[in-house]
């Protein structure tokens, strides 16, 4: 099984306690694989809490900074898809420095991201 990296869609669907998200989570773990949720999407997924299935799926994610660097490369495939999601284009380059499946609710607009990078993309639709 390859890295996974969770986008929002995936954090609202485990609050929302979805079957799907959380047979795919538990899978991954017991794989040893332990996804990453790239810090922006956790601030755009938490609402200040108690979001108790948020919390109880990030104790086995790894958080990614927002590192300088990632910010650059960021902001660059903004400009190259010509869109202002930061939090999308944080997905898709974290995703693809480590060859990362990404489990999303919105498949289309990260692959617009990655197409306009000119790089593949496997996506995860939940």
């Amino acid at each position: 099984m390859m890295g996974i990296t969770y986008d929002t869609g995936a954090l609202v669907a485990a609050e929302a306690n979805r079957v799907d998200i959380w047979a795919l989570h538990r899978d991954a773990l017991r794989h040893e694989i332990r996804p990453v949720v790239p810090a922006a999407v956790l601030a755009q997924a938490w609402r200040g809490g108690p979001q108790h299935q948020l919390s109880r799926l990030l104790r086995g994610c790894k958080i990614e900074p927002m590192t300088e660097q990632l910010a650059r490369e960021a902001g660059a495939a903004c400009a190259a898809a010509r869109t202002s999601d930061v939090v999308d284009a944080t997905v898709v380059i974290s995703a693809l420095s480590r060859g990362d499946l990404v489990v999303t609710s919105d498949p289309g607009d990260l692959a617009g991201l990655a197409d306009a990078l000119n790089r593949p993309l496997r996506l995860h639709t939940v």
